[in-house]
Order: structure tokens, then C-alpha cells, then sequence
């Protein structure tokens, strides 16, 4: 009996150290939502936290996008309590202004903005606000134009997730309310990719913009998240506010190029070589979709007849992993 009960102990021992060997091993990032900051030779790698997203963001950092580190003591960049929202913190953003560094995020289905002295934060708010709007909204993306003028894109939630774009106030307090313009859905213009399950409520969201030359282009997501037809394209047009035409392209990013469901919502980034890529989230599986991954791949133009054409590099998208 005694050695039964002995035999017994040693199995639950070793079942206990090979599931904790097996944990240590699963060495991916949960990040849904990504965005990749880079800042003085080091990339910043922040999202929606996979398990949990009601109590701030975490941060990873690599200075070569393959050796990802969690920061110091794999603290919040933001938390809950520092800054405007109680649960719901999603899809961050962090950029450069006036010199000092701020994240952009969601919270509550609002948006707000919170500033740092470092990109590891803590990024906090003074006082807890909100930037005002009579409709939820969430995904924010600032965008600088040469000019200097910041524009605010983001997703309302308004008889589907529409992304509107609007001038934004120099101290990023409030939109200048007359430059709000519908930007991009699944409803104007719509194209067939962007809408798998004929839903009544379509969603378009995740927008990045950055400019080439003098033409604007906007990447973006379509379908729920939770499809697995989830996808990215994108749209292009001569303003920041658009007009904006998508792209007979479309989508450029899917789950036939990965050959992993619910590729989307991601950013723009370059390396310190100028080489472009685009970091975004995949399903945890083809069987499930939480928590979501954080991967990148490779992006490019290429000029074609007269015009720029998106170039994705299938055999560079790869997972982002801790060291």
C-alpha cells in the first residue's frame, strides 16, 4: 500500500513538471490588436492582452523583431486606475508628438490618450477623459501628415463598425467635429470578401494610414474578428479624409495566404533597414479562435502600369515569440 500511494506521488510529480516544461515551452505572444512602436533602434510590441483585457496592456521588446522580451518585471504600460476606462482596454497605439511619446487606445468602447516619458511606459492621464463622442467608438489611429496636422481614424459603431477619419486637435484634446468623414465599410462600396457570413451588422476596422508620395493608403480589416475569413485590405486616395477607393486587390492578407483563420487588424511598421512590414493577429488555432497571436510579415510596393501595387511576402509571415 505504502508503495502504491509512493508510486502514486512520483506519477503526480512528473505529469506536474511535464505540463510545467510544456507551459514554459509555449513561448508565443498573445496579443490581439497589435502594434509595433519603433523607437531608437528597439521595436515596442503592445495589444490587447489575450487572457485578460480589462485591466490595461503589457509590452514586449526586441531589438531585432526576432528576441522578444517582456518589459521589467512584466509590468502594465498602462493599468487600470492611471488612466480613463475600466475594462475593455483594446487596440493601442503609440506615437511621437511635440516630442513627448503617447499611446491611443480603447477603453469602455471609447477612446482616450495617455502620455509617457518612455515607450515602456507608464502612460497615464492627469485627468481620466475621453475624447467626446454621441456614439461608441474604438480603434484609434493617429496619423501625421507632412503638413504636421493630425488626423484621428478610428471605428464607430453605428449601424455596423464603420472607420471614419477626422482633424484632430493639436493637443489632442477633441476632433475638429466639421472634418469628421466616413472613411471606409462594408456597406459603401462593398466587396464581397468583406462580408463572408452576410451579416447584418458588418464590420470594417483596424485602420492604419500612412503616406507615399502624395497618395494616402489606408489598411483595414473586415469581418468579425471571430470569423475565420477575417482579413486585411486596403484603400487609397489623394486627402487623408478621402475620398478613399479600395483596392481590387483585396484582401491582401487572408487565411489562404497564412493558412491560419482570422488574420487582421494590425499596423504598419519599417526596421532600421526600411524594410516595411505589417505586425498583426491571428486565431490561437483553426480550431479556436482565443487567445489570438501576434505575427508579422513583409510588405512592399511595387510599380505597376502607372501605379503602386501592395506586395505581401507569403513566405515571410512568421509568429512573434518570448525568448
Amino acid at each position: 500500500m505504502n508503495k502504491l500511494l509512493l508510486y502514486s506521488c512520483v506519477l503526480i510529480l512528473v505529469l506536474s513538471n511535464t505540463l510545467k516544461a510544456q507551459t514554459t515551452q509555449d513561448d508565443a505572444i498573445y496579443f490581439a490588436d497589435p502594434t509595433i512602436f519603433h523607437h531608437k533602434n528597439k521595436f515596442y510590441l503592445c495589444g490587447t492582452n489575450g487572457f485578460n483585457s480589462d485591466s490595461g496592456f503589457y509590452m514586449a521588446v526586441s531589438g531585432d523583431l526576432q528576441h522578444w522580451k517582456k518589459t521589467t518585471g512584466n509590468k502594465r504600460v498602462l493599468s487600470k486606475g492611471e488612466s480613463f476606462g475600466t475594462k475593455g482596454f483594446w487596440a493601442p497605439q503609440l506615437f511621437v508628438h511635440h516630442n513627448k511619446i503617447y499611446m491611443a487606445y480603447t477603453a469602455n468602447e471609447n477612446i482616450a490618450i495617455a502620455e509617457s516619458d518612455a515607450p515602456e511606459g507608464p502612460f497615464k492621464q492627469n485627468i481620466f477623459t475621453r475624447l467626446a463622442a454621441p456614439v461608441k467608438q474604438i480603434d484609434p489611429y493617429i496619423f501625421k501628415d507632412d503638413d504636421g496636422k493630425l488626423y484621428l481614424y478610428h471605428v464607430r459603431l453605428q449601424d455596423g463598425n464603420r472607420i471614419f477619419g477626422a482633424a484632430l486637435k493639436d493637443d489632442l484634446s477633441a476632433i475638429d467635429t466639421s472634418t469628421l468623414r466616413e472613411c471606409i465599410s462594408a456597406v459603401v462600396d462593398p466587396q464581397s470578401w468583406e462580408n463572408t457570413q452576410y451579416v447584418k451588422w458588418t464590420v470594417t476596422e483596424g485602420p492604419t494610414v500612412l503616406k507615399r508620395g502624395k497618395k494616402y493608403y489606408m489598411f483595414y480589416s473586415a469581418n468579425d474578428f471571430r470569423n475565420p475569413g477575417y482579413a486585411v485590405g486596403y484603400a487609397t486616395a489623394d486627402h487623408p479624409l478621402g475620398p478613399w477607393k479600395k483596392s481590387e486587390q483585396n484582401p491582401i492578407i487572408s487565411r489562404q495566404m497564412t493558412g491560419i483563420n482570422g488574420p487582421g487588424h494590425g499596423d504598419i511598421f519599417t526596421d532600421d533597414k526600411g524594410t516595411m512590414y505589417y505586425v498583426f493577429h491571428t486565431h490561437n488555432s483553426n480550431e479556436k479562435v482565443a487567445p489570438r497571436r501576434a505575427a508579422i510579415i513583409k510588405i512592399s510596393f511595387e510599380r505597376k502600369a502607372g501605379y503602386e501595387k501592395i506586395r505581401v511576402d507569403e513566405a515571410s509571415f512568421r509568429y512573434l515569440k518570448y525568448e
